[in-house]
């Protein structure tokens, strides 16, 4: 691995089939301990139930207010710099509860491989 900085392009931003909109920050091969990722869901929207396999991961609450659903069983309240952890394997959705976008980073361990399939982008698994 090499010292790399890599810069925010909005225009790498897509529409994942989980409800959100997506721009990878970092998801390499030259880093496969990490990807890290800026999520952003418009006002009213929810993404789906899902959950990612074998990966731990976290949001970073940049801006905007929503509620997190975990479990199945936790629902709670979020709001700017809230820090979510959810383990591997748990269920998992985000509203936007809020007026404007809930923007919020999308930080995973180990590295959240995204798969092409049927023009879909798929690293995890839908409830």
């Amino acid at each position: 691995m090499q010292p790399t900085i890599k810069r925010l392009d909005k225009s790498a931003e897509y529409y994942f089939q989980e409800g959100c909109y997506i721009t990878e920050l970092s998801n390499s091969e030259d880093d496969q301990n990490v990807s890290i990722a800026r999520a952003r869901v418009e006002p009213g929207e929810s993404t789906q139930l899902h959950k990612l396999i074998d990966t731990v991961e976290r949001y970073v609450i940049l801006d905007g207010k929503g509620e997190v659903e975990l479990d199945n069983r936790i629902r709670k309240q979020l709001n700017k710099h809230d820090v979510v952890i959810i383990p591997p394997n748990c269920p998992q959705k985000i509203t936007n509860t809020g007026s404007q976008d809930l923007i919020f980073l999308v930080i995973c361990t180990p590295q959240a491989i995204t798969i092409q399939r049927d023009s879909h982008r798929l690293c995890c698994r839908y409830v």
